[in-house]
């Protein structure tokens, strides 16, 4: 089934001002319409009955009446009809008399009237259709005399039927009008819908591009705040957000920037003691063989916890250059393959523990120095938490951004679990939070992962399907400076 896109804001307010805009416009003329009907018909109606008995209390009678008299009495009422001429009927007894000329009544006058008038000796009136739904009113008035001051009933009833065409045309008149001017109305109504939304959504726009510039990192993004309504005081009350979250960012940036440059500075004054510390216990290193077994394991304890020490501290100064962003590519044209058995040769992994897919003739523009402790931390970190062997597998791929350099490390240990995953490459990470040390620093991954990206590349862990865990370095073949 085709969805359809929601409605803009914009056009849902104009679409409720001009629904609202209609329905007060239709209750209006409808309630305009029903009132002025009512005074139209009930200005003819009662015009016409006060005229009929006016004129049937001018008429002399004498009793008992003949069909003269009663067709001399319809003629002369006949005449005087208002607002509009009508045809005048009497009925009396068996007689029948019309201003028409015709002998019989109206098929107009119906039961009901003539039920009405023998319940109201005082007149009585409907409004009925023909035939072709022309309007009519049509009213009984009875025939009176007053003897000694009381009004006795001659038996003799007159009916007049007079057109209501004139009212009728008028009340369609008014309906068309109506008509008519709802259209343009509603057209008029769509400036203010228009104002209206205007209003209401600018502040909306404003608020929205506040918050997407202070998405982008603008955080000191303010918006202009106008009036004192519900939509300034959500102005106000981003401005106090904004400015609450810009002082606390500050903060946080004060508090890393101090907290890098102590690290930083910590592993510079490190470094020198260090190197002098390392000095000694390799003197003495040579010299533990000719002292007791205690001392001799207490200086090779000193010597290893020392190059550990210094390991950390070349690890944090490095971290401290990247997090300084001065860290630089030193690139050259590299062959790939003799690059990874030097690494290899290095740290004395050029044994059965370390297996390498090496292609021929692939060179790549990198970095030597730091893509050798890429792949040396990788390799290190295999042998130390997944174990042997290791494989290294190096290919090349060809994308839509250019050729890249893959380079992939697996061990065969038991994995990595899933909770340890996503945190694989945080500093100081431990997947065992009860082991308090280690044999690394706890940022060769860190390290990596700064190396690579430098390159403009990527680096990512996973498991694989048989078992262990794969690193996978992916980077341009050609690294741009």
């Amino acid at each position: 089934m085709r969805k359809f896109a929601p409605l803009g804001l914009r056009t849902r307010l104009i679409a409720a001002f001009l629904l609202v805009a209609a329905i007060c416009a239709v209750s209006t003329a409808a309630l305009t319409y029903r009132q002025a009907r009512s005074a139209v018909l009930t200005q003819s109606q009662d015009t016409a009955v006060s005229t009929l008995r006016d004129q049937l209390e001018g008429q002399a009678l004498t009793l008992p009446m003949d069909r003269a008299q009663l067709q001399r009495v319809v003629n002369e009422i006949g005449k005087r009809g208002k607002p509009h001429p009508w045809t005048v009927y009497a009925e009396y007894g068996t007689l029948r008399a019309s201003s028409n000329g015709t002998p019989t009544t109206s098929g107009l006058l119906t039961d009901a009237l003539r039920a009405q008038i023998a319940d109201h000796p005082h007149g009585a009136f409907q409004r009925v259709e023909d035939e072709r739904g022309e309007p009519y009113l049509t009213i009984a008035m009875p025939a009176v005399f007053a003897h000694h001051g009381v009004r006795e009933p001659t038996g003799a009833v007159l009916y007049a039927v007079m057109p209501l065409l004139t009212e009728q045309q008028t009340v369609d008149a008014m309906v068309q009008a109506a008509r008519q001017g709802a259209i343009p109305g509603l057209a008029i109504a769509v400036v203010p819908a228009l104002l209206a939304a205007r209003s209401v959504l600018r502040p909306v726009r404003n608020l929205r591009r506040a918050a997407q510039s202070m998405g982008r990192g603008r955080l000191d993004t303010r918006i202009e705040v106008r009036g004192a309504d519900e939509l300034a005081g959500l102005a106000r009350t981003f401005n106090e957000t904004a400015g609450a979250l810009e002082q606390s960012v500050a903060e946080l940036r004060e508090a890393e920037v101090r907290a890098r440059r102590f690290a930083a500075d910590v592993s510079h004054e490190l470094r020198t003691p260090l190197a002098g510390m390392l000095a000694v216990t390799e003197v003495l290193d040579e010299d533990a063989e000719r002292l007791d077994p205690d001392t001799a394991k207490a200086l090779r304890l000193i010597s290893a916890e020392t190059g550990k020490l210094a390991v950390l501290v070349e690890d944090l100064m490095e971290i401290s250059r990247f997090d300084a962003r001065a860290a630089e590519l030193n690139l050259d044209d590299v062959d790939v393959a003799e690059a990874v058995r030097k690494t290899l040769e290095r740290r004395h992994w050029d044994d059965d523990r370390v297996s390498a897919d090496l292609p021929h003739e692939v060179r790549a523009r990198l970095d030597p120095r730091r893509f050798d402790v890429v792949l040396a931390n990788l390799v290190g970190n295999a042998l130390r938490h997944g174990g042997a062997p290791v494989r290294i597998a190096v290919r090349t791929e060809s994308r839509a951004d250019g050729e890249r350099l893959l380079v992939e490390v697996a061990d065969s240990g038991p994995g990595i679990a899933a909770e340890v995953l996503p945190h694989i490459f945080d500093r100081f990470f431990k997947a065992d939070a009860a082991r308090t040390r280690s044999a690394g620093s706890g940022l060769g991954l860190a390290i990596s992962l700064e190396n690579v990206r430098l390159h403009g590349g990527t680096l990512s862990a996973a498991n694989a399907p048989g078992g262990g865990a794969v690193f996978t370095l992916d980077m341009p073949l050609e690294t741009s400076a």
